[in-house]
């Protein structure tokens, strides 16, 4: 109610008469000086002088009437940008992510949606699961690309079962198997696709009660298939960034299948923003079509 009362007051002083604020705010004259007396009222002080040729500014208006203007003029604005983010004229979108998402899904996405909405901005924050899991809890992300399941304090919605294929030099001994041996993978020099916590690939060798011969760790899959390129070990790495890739590496099933679950999290669905919830419609395009 504050606010119509600001705006009572300054359109009065605009047209300098209590008749003509009435009738641009559609209000009824006795309306706009009910709500300029309970100003005065409320303020202890006297803001107009009314007479037979209208209405003025006392000294002690005089004095107010700017601060009221910008109140006024900031609400226009925060009104006219909460009109912006429900007609989707503005926005921010920020999501984390790993690599292989980044780098296989969201472009298209976000292609897509920009297509129908030019004016929403992104902004992607590359990290590990430990990493993402954290700003989505710390409100830094809007939502997050992880590997399910992770935090029972997210929502999460289930995206894709992500085959995990060892990555060999092409002139592995091994190289013309048909399914890799569980056993050969703690005979070789390994590169493990890890950072911060317990991965995937971690879990696979405890299943298994194997032993590898880490020699590089690191969470940069490109930088792996490069060593692996080179000859300087194998590795396991998602199917997903394994997709057209440069690097002269030869990618084999596991005897034993595994997999990851590629899901999205978030803190609670509910309170997204439009701008996300929209962006979220179109994870059934996330691939390359």
């Amino acid at each position: 109610m504050n606010i119509q009362k600001y705006m009572a007051f300054v359109k009065t002083v605009e047209y300098g008469s209590l008749t003509k604020a009435a009738e641009a705010l559609n209000y009824t004259q006795s309306g706009v000086s009910r709500m300029i007396n309970d100003l005065e009222k409320e303020w202890d002080v006297s803001l107009l002088k009314r007479g037979r040729a209208g209405v003025s500014l006392t000294s002690d208006g005089l004095q107010l009437l700017p601060q009221v203007q910008r109140i006024c003029n900031d609400h226009e604005i925060l009104m006219s940008r909460i009109y912006d983010l429900h007609n989707m004229q503005s926005g921010l979108i920020r999501i984390g992510t790993f690599s292989s998402v980044a780098t296989h899904w969201l472009p298209n996405m976000i292609k897509l949606f920009q297509q129908d909405y030019p004016k929403i901005d992104f902004e992607l924050l590359l990290g590990d699961y430990t990493e993402i899991e954290n700003w989505i809890l710390e409100g830094r992300v809007d939502f997050g690309f992880l590997s399910l399941p992770t935090n029972a304090e997210l929502e999460t919605i289930f995206l894709e079962k992500d085959q995990l294929l060892v990555v060999l030099p092409e002139d592995h001994p091994y190289a013309n198997c048909e399914k890799f041996p569980m056993h050969e993978l703690e005979n070789n020099p390994f590169m493990l696709l890890e950072k911060g916590g317990k991965t995937e690939i971690s879990a696979i060798f405890t299943k298994y009660h194997l032993s590898p011969q880490v020699h590089f760790t690191t969470w940069d899959d490109y930088a792996i298939m490069s060593m692996v390129e080179h000859g300087l070990g194998i590795s396991i790495l998602p199917e997903l960034i394994l997709q057209r890739i440069p690097y002269r590496i030869i990618k084999k099933e596991m005897e034993v299948p595994a997999y990851r679950n590629i899901g999205i999290a978030m803190r609670e669905q509910k309170s997204l923003s439009l701008a996300v919830r929209r962006f979220l419609e179109y994870l059934p395009y996330r691939k390359r079509t």
